[in-house]
């Protein structure tokens, strides 16, 4: 099982805690990991990556091992350590202000 911490208004929309897991057959990258959270919580669509590019939205975020994986290929491997479940896949907001 591959853990996914999620920011605060997407916990709030899917009604869901800070952490849930999805199960991943195949490589652990961060579309599969997209794919199966999407597929298990239908809400997310749309949320988390634009419906007809499959990019990730501007305010979005993707961390692994304290690593920024945002702007790498949603089909590069996951560290081992998520694969394994000892770190999470953590999608994170980003705060804008003055």
């Amino acid at each position: 099982m591959i853990r996914v911490e999620l920011p605060f208004h997407l916990r709030n929309l899917a009604h869901v805690d800070r952490e849930v897991t999805v199960d991943i057959q195949g490589p652990v990258t961060v579309r599969s990991v997209l794919d199966a959270l999407e597929a298990q919580y239908p809400v997310l669509a749309g949320t988390i990556r634009d419906h007809g590019t499959q990019q990730r939205r501007p305010f979005l975020r993707f961390f692994a091992c304290e690593e920024d994986l945002s702007h790498e290929s949603p089909d590069a491997p996951l560290p081992e350590a998520v694969v394994l479940g000892n770190e999470p896949l953590v999608v994170l907001g980003a705060i804008a202000g003055g």
